[in-house]
């Protein structure tokens, strides 16, 4: 992609993304996303019922009668946008592909992160990490962000969601806000997400295309992985052939739904052709 032409492709996102993180999802991000440290605000006299913990000795010795220390909840968060940049994100069939969609709610959170001054970081995976942008503030750091959300090439295809959050529980030491945003087209990945999700605040973005969840009658086709790159002819004119994919497709999608409930992982489901805001400010009212 030419200079000019990037340039004007992430003005074109800022200018989209800014807009609705200023206008629709400012109060609604801030009361979602609280966050989790405590910080020292003040000495106060000691009043019956007060955890004794947090009696401050050296002003309790100063005027000989107990004083204990006020924390309030620290409201900065460190947010990090974990991106599946495996191949599958380049499927989609109206208008607009999986990554298209991905990259701008990526760009809606990021903004939103740096107007509620919390800090913001990615991490690109695939089957294994590829890229980690540390955390930090401001719009320059934000228009890097969307930089590499456009012209990012992965080196590997296949998908390993394990791998990226086991990568999210080792390498990020302080307790952080994690969007995965992905179609969670893997497997065995429990365990990892229930550990993440303890140390860290872990919510799950799941985007995926109306054509993955069934196959139209048009004859013999040739599909192909966009993973592994090996290929498989179907007869989409079988009505079991159809029915079939359409019964994997809501089993998968079922289970994943039970396997994020199980690990108390808040989520929500993106369609490439429906419109994201209400998704995510469903999934942020659900937070308040």
């Amino acid at each position: 992609m030419e200079a000019t032409d990037l340039l004007k492709k992430v003005r074109q996102i800022e200018i989209k993304t800014r807009g609705l993180s200023a206008n629709i999802f400012a109060g609604e991000y801030h009361s979602a996303f609280k966050g989790r440290g405590m910080t020292f605000s003040e000495v106060r006299e000691y009043q019956y019922g007060d955890d004794i913990r947090n009696i401050d000795w050296n002003v309790t010795a100063r005027f000989n009668h107990p004083y204990i220390k006020v924390f309030e909840e620290e409201r900065e968060l460190t947010v990090l946008l974990m991106i599946d940049v495996s191949g599958s994100r380049e499927f989609g069939t109206s208008f607009k592909y999986k990554k298209n969609i991905i990259t701008e709610m990526a760009a809606v959170l990021a903004f939103s992160a740096i107007q509620n001054n919390d800090k913001i970081g990615v991490i690109f995976f695939s089957d294994r990490i590829e890229k980690f942008i540390p955390p930090k503030k401001g719009r320059k750091h934000i228009l890097h962000i969307i930089r590499e959300f456009i012209t990012f090439t992965p080196e590997h295809r296949e998908t390993n969601i394990s791998e990226a959050l086991k990568y999210l529980t080792n390498a990020i030491k302080k307790r952080c806000t994690a969007f995965i945003i992905s179609d969670f087209i893997d497997d065995d990945f429990e365990d990892a997400l229930k550990i993440a999700n303890q140390k860290h605040d872990v919510v799950a973005l799941k985007v995926y295309d109306k054509r993955e969840t069934e196959i139209p009658s048009i004859g013999m086709i040739k599909l192909k992985d966009a993973e592994t790159g090996q290929y498989q002819w179907a007869d989409t004119s079988n009505r079991a052939v159809r029915e079939a994919y359409s019964r994997w497709w809501r089993e998968t999608d079922d289970a994943t739904r039970r396997l994020f409930s199980k690990c108390g992982v808040d989520n929500v489901s993106v369609r490439t052709d429906d419109d994201y805001v209400k998704a995510l400010i469903s999934l942020f009212k659900k937070r308040i």
